[in-house]
Order: structure tokens, then C-alpha cells, then sequence
């Protein structure tokens, strides 16, 4: 007799049905330690590795959801590398969420680059670079973020992926922006831009490109041209409900108070 739950429905059901999150916690651990390899039973812990990352984000175990990805990586061998992508991204997004948690971010991304090298899958680690660059712009790391774009840059751009590279332009454009190199910053968000024109770009990234082009535009002081771009990031964040939307509109009051139509703002 198995020691552990089958990995079935009935499992994650009684892990759904379970009276406290700990209990649930510890019923889903158990399916994932389950050794069966069937096609249905990976099927069931990709759900179960999903339920597990909500459950540990709600309560607020960041350090558990970074040991969880080290505890997966056997499991990773077993399944297609776009649904190990998936898992690891939608955990790094788990830890994301739970505050405070920045630093813990920084040292989660580094430890799957050293692994999505060691096993190759460049797909999966050139996203989670981007990711880390993006961390450590926020944790005000500059120069070590500029260092770990100019190397992506120079890899995506062989590849040709339009997407990551409309997402690593905008971060070096942001990453000058932030050091104060106006030109620089200018030069990488029209290489976003342009890069951006060949594909379809989702609603949320079209966001950013006009509200950074709002910001640089209200950098040289040209506000008029500066509103109408933080116009469109508004309207492009509101329907998404983004909390950017906010960002965007406070943009917009102030370039019309910095063009005299403060009557406008009311």
C-alpha cells in the first residue's frame, strides 16, 4: 500500500475540502511526492504544484514557494519544457506578490538562472533574466541591471523574439531614465517601439511604451505631446484594471497644470 494519496482528483478535491490551509498544504506536498509517472498523474500534480503556490502565497511562505521550485526540478524532467516554464514563472509571480519579499526575489531568480543553464533551457532563462534585471532596477542595483541587459540584448536580438525584446528595451530605457542618460533612454524606448510595430503587442505593454514616452516627453517639457501619451496608457490600464492606470492619470493633471489649464484638473 502507496504511503502517499494517489495523484487523483479525489486527492485534490480532499485537499480542496480540507477545514484548515495547513491541512491543504500538507494533502497537496503528499500528491507531489507521489512516485507515479502516468500522463494522469502529471496532469494532476501540475494542478496540484498550481493549488500548492496559491495556498503558500496566500499564507505568506515566500521562503517555502522558493523551496518548492527546488524540490520540482526531478518532476521537471518528466514534463514538456513550455509547462516547466509556465510552473516556474507562475511561481516567481507567487512570490512576487507576497510583500516584502524583493530581496528573496533577487536570490529566487538567480538560483533558476544557474539552473536553466546548467539544464540548458534557454527559452525559460532569458524571461527570468528579464525578470531579475527588472528587480534589481526596482532595488536601485543599476549598473549590475544595465551589465545583465547588454548581454540579453545582444542574445534576444539574434534569436529574434520581438515580445522579450519590446520588454528589455523598456527596462533599459527605464534603467537610463533612471541614472539620468536622457538620450540613451530615448534610444531604448524607440528600439522598443520599433521592435514593437512587427508584432502584436498585448494591451499591458502597449501601456508601459506610452506612459514612458509620456515621461520622457515630460522630461524635455514638451507637456502637450506628454499628456496625449499618458492619455493612451491610461485608457490602455483602466481597461485592465492596472493600479498604473493611477500613475497615468496623476501624469496627466500635472501636465496640465504645467501647461496653465490647471482649470482642466477639476
Amino acid at each position: 500500500m502507496s504511503l502517499y494519496p494517489p495523484a487523483t482528483t479525489d486527492s485534490l478535491i480532499q485537499a480542496a475540502e480540507a477545514k484548515t490551509p495547513s491541512e491543504a498544504i500538507s494533502i497537496l506536498y503528499q500528491i507531489l511526492e507521489n512516485p507515479s509517472s502516468s500522463s494522469e498523474a502529471l496532469r494532476i500534480k501540475e494542478q496540484a504544484i498550481t493549488n500548492l503556490s496559491d495556498l503558500l502565497r496566500q499564507e505568506g511562505r515566500a521562503a517555502e514557494l522558493q523551496d518548492l521550485l527546488t524540490k520540482l526540478r526531478p518532476f521537471f524532467s518528466l514534463i514538456p519544457k513550455a509547462k516547466t516554464a509556465k510552473i516556474v514563472r507562475g511561481i516567481v509571480d507567487a512570490v512576487a506578490k507576497i510583500p516584502g519579499s524583493s530581496d528573496l526575489q533577487i536570490t529566487l531568480c538567480k538560483e533558476i538562472v544557474q539552473w536553466t543553464r546548467a539544464e540548458k533551457r534557454t527559452f525559460l532563462r532569458q524571461r527570468i533574466e528579464a525578470r531579475l534585471a527588472a528587480l534589481l532596477m526596482d532595488n536601485k542595483e543599476f549598473s549590475e541591471a544595465l551589465y545583465l541587459l547588454s548581454g540579453l540584448i545582444k542574445e534576444v536580438r539574434r534569436l529574434d523574439d520581438k515580445l522579450l525584446l519590446v520588454e528589455i528595451y523598456l527596462l533599459e530605457s527605464k534603467l537610463h531614465f533612471s541614472l539620468r542618460n536622457l538620450p540613451k533612454a530615448k534610444a531604448a524606448l524607440t528600439a522598443a517601439r520599433t521592435a514593437a510595430n512587427a508584432i502584436y503587442v498585448p494591451p499591458a505593454q502597449q501601456g508601459t511604451i506610452d506612459l514612458q514616452s509620456g515621461i520622457l516627453h515630460a522630461e524635455e517639457k514638451d507637456y502637450k505631446t506628454a499628456y496625449s501619451y499618458f492619455f493612451e496608457a491610461f485608457e490602455a490600464f483602466n481597461a485592465l484594471e492596472d493600479r498604473q492606470a493611477i500613475f497615468s492619470l496623476k501624469y496627466m493633471l500635472l501636465c496640465k497644470i504645467m501647461v496653465n489649464q490647471a482649470d482642466d484638473v477639476a
